[in-house]
């Protein structure tokens, strides 16, 4: 199996200590062969920049396959699809079957947001979509929302699998107390409600400083914010100009040292902007979150609240709705054995249905029926991939 990807660089467009923005740069890492291409790297913020981004990954990619040996088959994944478009070249030059991920409605996803507004803009980037679906062998959409969309556009129901995001429950699983992070960061004794991940045009996070705000008299509530993204410098001016002490904003964090946040945090935070696009998401950090036992604080609405709702790990609130999401804290705050009975059924629950190896064996199954099972024995699985 051979992996093309690009240098780590995400979110901030700076390529991580230890790896270099070269044409070509080849590593192992699990036993899978790992091979990294030049792509013009930005910071994750600003439509036209971050469309190089994608772009020149596409072409970087689409170049470098010539060198690779035959595959089996390619996959491509697309959370943009100028990244997923790299597969349709590659396996049209290299004649192989073709497995599309959407992991993201484009360009519906960046209309949403108001990212572009043009009209001639939005209906050429529909058109590649319809392109690309039309000419996938196979597409694994991440939701089943996702694929109901694809349905709607035409795109023949027997081609499209859906194969959700899972998590690592070897990795994301419950931690006792980090009392050393506590007091480092001044939260020994709070009540903390954490959000962790992209601070991002399509999570509305202004929602939690305008809770915070409100809730400014209770000092034993403490917000924890931990990430990055292109909305970061825009909340952290609009925290110091709205004078609030009890919302903590940390840069992202080395792996290795989440489940020490994870262990602090009494609630977590899942956010998007209310539309209707996002009601056919499941944002990531949800699985991530049950996973840790943590009840969640969910302002998504759609196949998302679904999920919580039949999981029994959390509380919903109306995405934007400041006046929710301060009665779900408080409500949280107060009722401990609400939280402990919340988390337990979290972890329950993706132990059951979204365990991320079950999910891989999933999307394995699908390689191999397009391939006619040729992939198992080969071993010769090509995926571009960013």
């Amino acid at each position: 199996m051979t992996v093309v990807t690009c240098a780590p660089n995400h979110p901030q467009g700076r390529v991580y200590e230890g790896y270099r923005n070269r044409i070509y740069q080849r590593e192992t890492k699990d036993g899978i062969n790992v091979v990294r291409v030049w792509t013009f790297v930005t910071a994750n913020e600003g439509f036209f920049k971050r469309t190089l981004n994608y772009i020149s990954y596409m072409c970087s990619a689409i170049m470098i396959s010539l060198l690779l040996p035959k595959a089996d088959v390619v996959l491509s994944t697309s959370p943009q699809f100028f990244n997923g478009l790299a597969g349709y070249c590659v396996s049209k030059m290299k004649r192989i079957p073709w497995v599309l991920e959407i992991r993201d409605l484009w360009p519906e996803s960046i209309v949403a947001v108001g990212a572009i507004k043009n009209p001639a803009i939005i209906k050429m980037l529909e058109w590649i979509e319809r392109f690309a679906y039309r000419k996938a062998d196979r597409i694994v959409p991440v939701t089943d929302s996702f694929k109901t969309c694809m349905l709607n556009k035409g795109i023949e129901a027997n081609k499209i699998c859906v194969v959700k995001n899972g998590v690592d429950l070897a990795q994301y699983r419950p931690v006792d107390g980090a009392p050393g992070l506590a007091e480092e960061l001044g939260l020994k004794g709070k009540f903390v409600v954490s959000y962790f991940g992209t601070h991002g045009m399509a999570h509305h996070l202004e929602t939690i400083l305008e809770a915070a705000r409100r809730l400014s008299a209770s000092p034993n509530i403490v917000f924890l914010m931990v990430g990055d993204g292109a909305e970061r410098q825009a909340l952290l001016r609009m925290r110091d100009a709205m004078g609030l002490n009890n919302v903590m904003m940390l840069d992202q964090q080395p792996k290795h040292r989440m489940p020490e946040f994870w262990a602090i945090s009494d609630v977590s935070l899942v956010l998007l902007k209310k539309s209707e696009l996002f009601k056919t998401v499941i944002p990531s950090k949800i699985f991530e979150s049950l996973a840790m036992a943590k009840p969640i604080v969910l302002g998504v609405e759609g196949e998302s609240a679904e999920l919580l709702k039949t999981a029994q790990a959390g509380l919903c609130v109306e995405p934007e709705n400041v006046e929710q999401l301060v009665a779900r804290v408080m409500e949280l705050s107060h009722d401990m054995e609400l939280r402990q009975q919340l988390g337990r059924n979290g972890r329950r629950f993706v132990m059951e249905q979204f365990d991320r190896m079950v999910l891989a064996r999933k999307l394995f199954s699908v390689i191999e029926m397009v391939c006619g099972g040729s992939a198992l024995q080969a071993g010769g699985v090509s995926i571009p991939a960013r």
